[in-house]
């Protein structure tokens, strides 16, 4: 099967999916054309018309946009606490005989934990679609790049890499529902840790060779809540949420760290390190990444980019994201990352998923990856909790919800 060109419908309308629509720009064979969100779905259409990416419209319904043939892939990028329910009415769409969907894409994490990460993967392939996990980091110019050199040079000569460190920081995110440990399914560690254990685990990975050439056997994590829980950021948070947050008696972490550890088919080991953190102050979002080998090393640091600014404090204005992604300042030396979309590898990965389901095949990432990461992530919360490493796969897994997630969580109360 080969398409000549890919009509896609976006569910969600927000930060996550804009960023979607803008990569548009850099994809071939595709046009965005449908937009399902509860309150933004127009303001997205037009974002799409405007860039000339498609003449998106909105839909009323999930079900109402897969049942127009013009629609042969879905983009899932709502809130997380609603892609089970948004999977399940593509299902029924489906098995209700409408609509022609070739496949489904779905943004991190799959799911909230590991029962509905795993639910995701059997509905989609109840109805025998194509399915793509949306891991944007490991389609960054940057690693896939390094990726390369190390294991076509480094590796090939030396032996393969050994140790992976990545790391995502930021200030914090945008909307309150990330802040909610219910509705998100934790927090820093469930909202990017799941960036950093795919991203590094990737760079161990020989080129074309398939995830379980590597075995994880253990995790270790420890998590808190560093910054938020002072009273005065605990005001802020309230404030945002119109009184919805309360960080004093139900926290989530802002702060999580990892090791992973490996085993190669030789039985030779692999470390993954991770952290990742809602109370980095510094000129924005900031991910980076290493990998480390006998003879040879890389590393990324995605605010040490070609581009700088100087701007001294005669310069005012309005505050904003103009420079790069989680500003937090406007003045001073600032990174500027010159194209946002590419540089954090949403342009890379939908040329990606676009040419799978346009030729017919599954992706490199599928929602079976999505599943393999959310497991770890929650041996890492049974990790944290526990204070101790935690065998993989321990047992349970598929029952877990971590304490965060249940409201039962508290650092500023139990430690």
């Amino acid at each position: 099967m080969s398409r000549d060109r890919l009509g896609v419908g976006f569910v969600g309308a927000g930060f996550n999916a804009q960023f979607h629509i803008r990569s548009w720009v850099g994809v071939r064979g595709a046009d965005v054309l449908g937009i399902v969100s509860r309150d933004r779905a127009e303001d997205a259409a037009a974002l799409a018309r405007s860039l000339g990416v498609g003449e998106a419209q909105a839909y009323d319904t999930i079900t109402d946009m897969v049942a127009d043939p013009a629609i042969d892939a879905i983009w899932i990028c709502a809130p997380n606490f609603t892609r089970l329910e948004v999977m399940e009415e593509i299902v029924e769409a489906i098995e209700s005989g409408k609509g022609e969907l070739v496949g489904v894409a779905c943004e991190k994490p799959l799911g909230r934990n590991a029962a509905e990460a795993r639910r995701m993967l059997e509905l989609v392939e109840r109805v025998g679609l194509l399915h793509g996990y949306l891991e944007n980091q490991l389609f960054t110019p940057g690693v896939v790049r390094g990726h390369d050199i190390v294991w076509s040079r480094g590796a090939a000569l030396t032996g393969p890499p050994y140790l992976a460190r990545s790391a995502e920081e930021h200030s914090g995110p945008h909307m309150p529902w990330f802040w909610d440990g219910e509705l998100q399914g934790g927090g820093v560690l469930n909202d990017m840790m799941c960036h950093s254990v795919e991203v590094a685990r990737f760079l161990l990975t020989p080129p074309g060779a398939p995830r379980d050439v590597l075995t994880p056997v253990k995790v270790t994590a420890h998590t808190n809540c560093l910054k938020w829980q002072r009273p005065r950021y605990e005001a802020q948070l309230a404030d945002m949420s119109g009184g919805k947050l309360d960080y004093a008696n139900r926290p989530a972490e802002d702060y999580a760290r990892g090791v992973v550890e490996y085993r190669a088919a030789d039985g030779s080991p692999r470390i993954v390190e991770v952290s990742t953190s809602w109370c980095y102050v510094g000129a924005g979002l900031r991910l980076s990444m290493e990998l480390l080998g006998p003879e040879y090393a890389m590393e990324i640091n995605s605010l040490d980019p070609g581009l700088k600014v100087f701007l001294s404090r005669e310069v005012v204005g309005d505050t904003g994201e103009d420079l790069v992604e989680k500003q937090n300042a406007e003045t001073g030396v600032m990174p500027i990352v010159a194209d946002e979309e590419s540089e954090y590898g949403y342009t890379g990965e939908n040329r990606h998923m676009v040419e799978a389901f346009r030729a017919g095949r599954m992706p490199d990432e599928t929602f079976a990856d999505g599943v393999a990461v959310t497991e770890l992530l929650m041996t890492a919360y049974m990790s944290a909790e526990q204070e101790r490493t935690i065998p993989f796969p321990p047992p349970d897994l598929e029952t877990f919800i971590p304490a965060v997630a249940r409201g039962e969580w508290n650092p500023g109360r139990d430690g």
